[in-house]
């Protein structure tokens, strides 16, 4: 395990209570560097949207728990939100909630001459996603998909 993946274990492993005890749910954690910075953002959510005080109590909470653990040597910024409209679909739980959906899926190579794909997310396994695209499916291995999100539709 990276230390990234050991970093985002625990703080999800503190958060899942703190979650609980504020009315939401742990979407995902990440922990990574932009620029200069290290960033942990824990996303929160629940079936009617978090709001911002949720954001705000589950910050204030995950903060008081990372001081005690004292588990990351980096200095870092926290920060708790929501996963979004348009939410990256990472784990295969997210894929579970979102069987039925329109999703869009980016690849890191062309495949047909395109490295951009929408369509209602199908099934899924450990090797392959499967969407629909009208009367017909298109099976994608899951190493070659550099992301796969909700679709936005305005």
């Amino acid at each position: 395990m990276s230390r990234r993946e050991d970093y985002e274990t625990r703080t999800e492993k503190l958060l899942e209570p703190i979650a609980a005890a504020n009315g939401v749910s742990v979407y995902d954690v990440e922990y990574l560097k932009e620029g200069g910075d290290y960033y942990l953002r824990a996303y929160i959510d629940k079936p009617e949207g978090v709001n911002i005080l949720d954001c705000e109590n589950v910050s204030r909470a995950l903060s008081d728990a990372l001081d005690r653990e004292d588990f990351i040597p980096d200095a870092y910024i926290l920060e708790v939100s929501s996963p979004g409209l348009g939410r990256a679909l990472k784990k295969d739980r997210h894929l579970q909630a979102s069987i039925g959906q329109e999703v869009e899926i980016k690849l890191f190579k062309a495949v047909e001459g395109s490295k951009e794909y929408a369509g209602v997310l199908e099934s899924f396994n450990e090797e392959s996603i499967v969407i629909s695209e009208g009367d017909s499916q298109r099976s994608f291995a899951r190493s070659d998909i550099a992301v796969i999100r909700l679709a936005l539709d305005f």
